[in-house]
């Protein structure tokens, strides 16, 4: 099997070859730069990297070409940067770093202090209502936007060959956006007495992603490569560690209906591609309504939150979701556990999730910072030894 028809089968809920591995194909399927660095240099690699820092504010990077094919990556990822033109618009000053986002967020980074940016003003804090200030957000010179994102696509399309094809997201999901934009005690407020406000911030974003879901489409219709998009990749983290970030009912009556209206519209253009979402923490109890929604593949499979347990996951949606992620736990194994540790994790979640397909091997989120080249290595040859059906 090729890359793309290897991940098309374990989409299909059939075995294929071996588990597909996806590294870099998504913003949170990636590795960021120091612990990827770390762990090439360990086995004398190309500490190369690709041309563009699909996000720096997650400080993640894109490996090189000659690595993605050695480490058997099936994916390639295509879309925009996820802040347009970094090197030319970023302000340095000494060694802080500032960058502004899409919806006119301010990030910071101090070179040799953080590991990440750090959100450090949101553009509607201040404002009296979010009814009352929608106006305030920086309005998009889509012509201008569209332009850089053809061009990287164009460029991206020439290393997807026979790989799987993934049309990543350019900006955060609806409540993460909403809660930037915002303020965090703010949003949450807003839901409970100003939800005409959230409705209407909602329908801002939704008609954003739209109008990037329908340049990356055109293009893709234009020239021809609408076949070598296998995948779209949407998000918002709907979970915490123990419960959703609001009552069920409410993400059901103000969050879900948006999605579906995404879903939807990508799948009438692009009939053939599966639908990725990622949301972290504890969603269970929302799953039937995002499949209902029309979510093909859930990712990160955060195993560890509470009620998303991996052999009830797969004995009850195992037969309509794929599970894209989930193939080690990034919060306390992959990070701080021995070598022999992961190997015997990622050893135990392919045999739950591997049999019948429906299984593309990726971490509970992005490779993080703290992760030690060894525990990298000890993920990857595991999969490699124990991957096969």
């Amino acid at each position: 099997m090729n890359n793309r028809e290897r991940i098309q089968t374990t989409l299909g809920h059939c075995e294929p070859d071996r588990i597909p591995y996806d590294l870099a194909g998504t913003t949170v399927t990636a590795i960021t730069k120091n612990a990827y660095l770390r762990a090439m240099k360990l086995r004398g690699l190309s500490c190369n990297i690709g041309d563009d820092e699909i996000d720096p504010i997650q400080q993640i990077v894109t490996p090189s070409e000659e690595n993605l094919i050695f480490l058997k990556s099936d994916t390639r990822r295509l879309g925009a940067q996820r802040i347009p033109d970094y090197v030319n618009t970023k302000r340095v000053n000494g060694h802080l770093i500032e960058v502004t986002d899409f919806y006119g967020c301010k990030w910071k980074f101090k070179q040799g202090h953080d590991l990440y940016f750090h959100l450090v003003d949101s553009p509607l804090e201040k404002a009296g209502s979010l009814s009352g200030s929608l106006h305030l957000l920086p309005q998009t010179d889509w012509d201008t936007y569209i332009a850089v994102l053809r061009k990287n696509l164009d460029e991206q399309i020439r290393k997807v060959g026979d790989f799987c094809g993934i049309a990543d997201r350019n900006t955060a999901g609806l409540t993460e956006n909403s809660l930037r934009i915002r303020g965090y005690e703010n949003w949450f407020m807003d839901t409970m007495i100003d939800p005409v406000g959230v409705e209407a911030l909602f329908n801002r974003i939704v008609e954003d992603k739209l109008r990037y879901w329908d340049a990356i489409i055109d293009w893709a219709i234009e020239t021809g490569n609408g076949n070598k998009i296998s995948v779209i990749s949407e998000c918002d983290d709907l979970g915490s560690q123990t419960t959703t970030i609001i009552d069920p009912d409410t993400l059901r009556q103000m969050v879900i209906p948006h999605f579906k209206t995404i879903f939807t519209h990508v799948k009438k253009r692009l009939p053939h591609v599966k639908t990725f979402m990622h949301s972290c923490g504890a969603i269970r109890e929302i799953l039937p309504d995002l499949i209902e929604a029309g979510l093909d593949i859930l990712n990160p499979v955060q195993f560890t939150a509470t009620g998303m347990d991996l052999k009830e996951l797969k004995r009850d949606f195992g037969d309509v979701l794929t599970f894209w992620g989930g193939g080690v736990d990034t919060q306390s194994v992959l990070n701080h556990g021995a070598p022999e540790l992961v190997a015997d994790e990622v050893k135990r979640i392919i045999d739950i999730l591997a049999p019948g397909g429906g299984f593309v091997f990726a971490p509970v989120h992005n490779i993080q910072d703290d992760v030690s080249p060894e525990n990298f290595w000890a993920m990857w040859d595991t999969l490699q030894k124990y991957g096969k059906y």
